[in-house]
């Protein structure tokens, strides 16, 4: 029980049909309906920390969680995308330390062009 009282955290998770790469005009792929090659399952991370709720270092932003994953197989976006975020803290009463954290996957594609 008292393990339970040093770690609290909550998530949340949805899903999406494409998400591009921050550079991706996603407006005129779709209306040049562009062909594409699907390069398999990616996943990837991004996390911010806190230390005492106010010293943060990273970044837990979605582009950059999907950069990370499409950057493994070079893709240009992502299908059937699972989004998951969480915030869990250690030791929550004094905010020693917390954690907040985006998780991508699904399946990467490479749009080709011309």
């Amino acid at each position: 029980m008292a393990g339970l009282l040093l770690l609290v955290g909550c998530s949340t998770s949805g899903h999406l049909g494409i998400i591009t790469k921050s550079m991706v005009d996603p407006g005129s792929i779709l209306k040049t309906e562009t062909q594409f090659t699907e390069l398999g399952f990616v996943e990837a991370e991004a996390c911010r920390q806190f230390l005492l709720a106010v010293i943060p270092w990273g970044a837990s932003d979605l582009d950059l969680a999907v950069d990370r994953a499409l950057s493994t197989v070079g893709g240009d976006a992502m299908i059937n995308v699972s989004v998951q975020s969480g915030l869990y803290g250690f030791v929550p009463i004094y905010n020693i330390f917390s954690l907040t954290g985006t998780t991508v996957s699904g399946t990467a594609i490479k749009f080709e062009y011309g």
